[in-house]
């Protein structure tokens, strides 16, 4: 009779005491919902992070794809999931910085429905050009642009992506009039790249290396505050003479709202842990790509920033996705 009453205290404890959830966690694997398709940036990214993760939870961080709507879908349900720390996401900039703004109604709130845990990686982006369009330079291309208002073309990886915006935003600098083609992906935007079929586009520096470095397209500028890695003689945008034009690519980790902040504390962790080793390093920068932990009050700081930055780019572009 005691044995059952003091287990019976235990269980009563357990369920109303954060630590004795935090000290126990995680019982079971973890998941990790990356919102984009397999085999991108997002989730070789978030793979090199859940094993990471893994090893320092001592539980497996499994991937699972919940990819739509420019990696928002995967972000929404996230936030609807059970707030237990056992769904966490790999979410990306969209989601959380600019699509507040192309939509009537959000399906979230990000300052309401998740908990931040930090920003985890930065990703260059890199203006890049068919070559037979004969320029060499960014002030080049914004000089050519001008001679022949609304008879260039950009393409993207779709509207409302952070491709689509990074063009938007040279577009609105540097006050050229050049018209939008969305894709299905970068893929294919590069695809009709090599085709000759559009002019420009911005898009992550680790597709296009390949690309530049064989010749097949021509890298004009580096839409960053650093040059990238991969491609140390690109300048950066600031260089060109358009500093404003910023668009590095982010992913960041973020938990479901109500999650117990021991547990909160533990994934940050191990997180953090991991965005620090030298590997995890070393593999991101061979992606021409930086990790960034942070506080979640800086990563709170640092998505209000990128909103203040995107929204007037989409008011001007007059983007919608419903």
């Amino acid at each position: 009779m005691h044995r059952r009453r003091a287990l019976i205290l235990a269980l009563i404890i357990g369920a109303f005491c954060p630590a004795a959830w935090a000290q126990s966690f995680p019982a079971k694997p973890v998941k990790l919902i990356v919102p984009f398709a397999a085999g991108g940036a997002a989730d070789l990214f978030a793979r090199t992070l859940a094993n990471g993760m893994s090893n320092e939870l001592g539980q497996q961080l499994f991937i699972e794809v919940h990819a739509g709507v420019g990696g928002l879908t995967g972000v929404n349900a996230t936030a609807k999931s059970a707030p237990d720390g056992y769904t966490i996401c790999f979410a990306g900039a969209a989601a959380l910085s600019a699509f507040p703004f192309m939509l009537s109604r959000m399906p979230f709130d990000w300052q309401k429905d998740l908990a931040l845990l930090t920003l985890a990686v930065r990703v260059p982006e890199a203006v890049i050009v068919r070559p037979a369009l004969g320029v060499g330079t960014l002030r080049e291309f914004v000089d050519y642009a001008r001679a022949n208002p609304g008879k260039v073309n950009f393409g993207s990886a779709g509207a409302g992506s952070i491709t689509h915006l990074g063009a938007e935003l040279l577009k609105r600098e540097a006050r050229i009039d050049i018209a939008h083609v969305p894709y299905r992906g970068i893929g294919p935007a590069i695809a009709d790249m090599l085709g000759d079929h559009i002019d420009m586009l911005v898009g992550d520096v680790p597709f296009l290396v390949p690309h530049i470095q064989s010749g097949a397209v021509k890298a004009l500028a580096i839409t960053s505050a650093a040059r990238a890695g991969a491609l140390p003689d690109v300048p950066t945008t600031g260089e060109a003479g358009y500093p404003a034009v910023n668009s590095d690519n982010w992913y960041g980790l973020v938990a479901p709202a109500g999650v117990p902040a021991t547990i909160l504390a533990r994934l940050r962790g191990a997180a953090i842990a991991t965005l620090e080793s030298a590997e995890l390093k070393e593999k991101f920068a061979e992606q021409s790509a930086q990790a960034s932990p942070m506080t979640p009050e800086e990563f709170a700081i640092f998505i209000r920033a990128e909103q203040a930055k995107w929204q007037p780019v989409v008011a001007a572009a007059g983007v919608r996705l419903d």
